[in-house]
């Protein structure tokens, strides 16, 4: 069961709605999941999105997407993807926040720079293909 929230930028809630169905449909198709889209300027931050864990570490069901709110539709759906990996990393218990510290898979890598990540390379590598294989399986267009 899903229970999906999509606040701020309405003109991307039907693509985030599908493409929110369309994940959880295929990867966590009996999971119970909580999550909250929330659009807003993200340039300070200097990213397109991110997310936390709502609930708690130990079988997290409760998620806070946040995406940029000015990103063409190509680059806003990846990144959606992107975010949604990342919670799939969390239900998979391989990616954890202990206290001060990140986990991957049980080693710390809170000193490591962005780009070397294991979390991210695996994000990153994901994106585009899963952005591809919703277009085709649900038929949206461009």
């Amino acid at each position: 069961m899903l229970f999906l929230e999509v606040t701020g930028h309405k003109a991307r809630r039907r693509r985030c709605e599908s493409a929110v169905s369309w994940f959880v449909g295929k990867y966590f198709p009996k999971h119970k999941l909580d999550i909250r889209v929330h659009h807003r300027g993200l340039l300070r931050e200097g990213v397109y999105g991110w997310i936390s864990v709502e609930d708690c570490d130990y079988r997290p069901r409760a998620f806070l997407i946040e995406l940029h709110n000015v990103l063409d539709l190509e680059s806003y759906t990846k990144t959606l993807f992107h975010e949604l990996q990342h919670m799939h990393q969390h239900i998979r218990g391989d990616l954890r926040d202990k206290g001060a510290k990140r986990l991957w898979r049980g080693i710390d890598c809170t000193e490591m720079d962005y780009d070397d990540l294991p979390w991210e390379i695996e994000a990153h590598l994901v994106e585009e293909p899963l952005y591809f294989m919703y277009l085709t399986e649900t038929g949206q267009s461009l």
